[in-house]
């Protein structure tokens, strides 16, 4: 009974990763020490299958009731302090980039293509995701929209250091999501996030598997590139998405604030890297 309810708090916590934007599913399993295992069971997922199941089981029941309890205090925060809670968000997304460096260079020293990499992620996928919104403007929470969520929650899970989150607030699916999980819409959320979930370990555990051990460095700095322009862009308020942030009415107190926060998520990124390092 004891090792079930360790493994439940540990999937609440992990539950994090899935609700703020800046921490990532995947740091969070590191700390807890299961990462390495749920990524050998999504690879191979038949070998010791009994036992893994076992194993998660409690961790998956504890993820949902993280969602669950987290979901109404972050819809709420967002809904009447967003330009706070955003900053802080990307202060903590800030945070986490200097171990993504440094975990870009772990296997091999950077180069050119890295750098071309980067720019060309960066630019790319800033003007690709801002001009998005104009195109098609913020995506509706719909089922197979929500697909599209989870298969952005996996990849958190799947990298560490990669945070989804920023993406879906981009996307327009941040708040619905939220909503969702707040009244444990089963069919209408869970259900459709779940099969993005599912579907993306299937299909890119173990493509990425060999992605990271033959183009570990390539693949960092792509998700650098990524994870910066993202969090630019939740910064920028855009027209075309309802959900953007919007800094009409501040005062200069508001700005200091602003300014603490940003802060204080920046330290909690590098606190969370810190710990990351300490029980990977």
């Amino acid at each position: 009974m004891f090792s079930w309810l360790k493994q439940i708090i540990k999937g609440i916590i992990i539950a994090l990763g899935f609700i703020l934007p800046g921490i990532s599913g995947g740091v969070l399993a590191a700390i807890l020490g299961i990462y390495e295992r749920m990524i050998a069971f999504l690879a191979h997922p038949f070998k010791d299958f009994k036992d893994n199941v076992l194993y998660f089981i409690p961790v998956a029941i504890g993820m949902l009731l993280g969602i669950g309890l987290f979901s109404f205090p972050i819809e709420y925060l967002l809904e009447n302090f967003q330009v706070y809670v955003l900053w802080s968000f990307a202060g903590a997304i800030i945070g986490t980039v200097p171990s993504l460096v440094k975990e870009s260079t772990r296997e091999s020293d950077r180069d050119k293509i890295d750098l071309i990499w980067f720019w060309a992620t960066f630019v790319i996928s800033g003007l690709g995701l801002f001009a998005l919104n104009f195109v098609v403007g913020t995506l509706n929470p719909s089922f197979l929209n929500f697909i599209l969520a989870g298969s952005l929650l996996a990849l958190g899970i799947l990298v560490p250091g990669l945070s989804p989150s920023n993406l879906l607030l981009i996307l327009g699916l941040y708040a619905p999501m939220l909503a969702g999980f707040k009244t444990f819409d089963l069919f209408g959320t869970f259900l459709p996030i779940g099969i993005g979930l599912v579907a993306t370990f299937i299909v890119f555990s173990k493509l990425m598997d060999y992605a990271l051990n033959n183009y570990h460095s390539r693949v960092y700095h792509f998700i650098i590139g990524i994870v910066l322009s993202s969090t630019l862009l939740i910064l920028i308020p855009n027209a075309g998405n309802a959900e953007s942030i919007q800094y009409t009415g501040l005062s200069l107190i508001s700005y200091v604030l602003i300014a603490f926060f940003f802060a204080l998520g920046i330290w909690l990124g590098i606190w969370m890297n810190k710990l990351e390092d300490k029980y990977k």
